[in-house]
């Protein structure tokens, strides 16, 4: 998910603040370009955290099947 940045706004703040047009037209320019493209979103978060939950799931699936497999080959051999 992506989030507007206000450049516009953000540049007349700093300008308001008494910072200088072409400095806050720069900073919130490279405010834009390097800050907001590394925000994570908690919907970010909860993807991340469904596939790490699914990941898991199949992974003891595939722990639990190897256990009975053993089981049922140890139970062959006696």
């Amino acid at each position: 998910m992506a989030y507007a940045f206000d450049t516009l706004g953000y540049s007349k703040a700093l300008r308001e603040a008494g910072i200088a047009q072409d400095h806050a037209e720069a900073h919130a320019a490279a405010a834009r370009e390097f800050i907001m493209v590394d925000l994570v979103t908690k919907e970010d978060l909860r993807t991340a955290l469904e596939l790490q939950t699914l990941q898991m799931t199949v992974r003891l699936g595939g722990i639990v099947a190897a256990g009975f497999a053993a089981l049922a080959a140890l139970i062959k051999l006696t």
